[in-house]
């Protein structure tokens, strides 16, 4: 019976450990991910801005035209 509070425990980490797996909204990682990159205040000219990576930075990405 005293294995059971340790069990649980270890589950308990494995599943918080499996939710933070995605990246936050606003990270540069999360930038990345979606296949752009920071730019700091603005975006360069013919790029357009699809999110933020902080508080000053943009997140950009080439515009795709078909």
């Amino acid at each position: 019976m005293q294995i059971l509070p340790l069990l649980l425990a270890v589950l308990l980490l494995m599943f918080q450990a499996a939710a933070g797996l995605s990246f936050p909204r606003g990270s540069p990682q999360d930038c990345e991910r979606r296949g752009g990159f920071c730019s700091h205040r603005s975006c360069p000219p013919g790029i357009g801005r699809i999110g933020l990576c902080s508080k000053e930075d943009f997140c950009c990405r080439r515009r795709w035209y078909p």
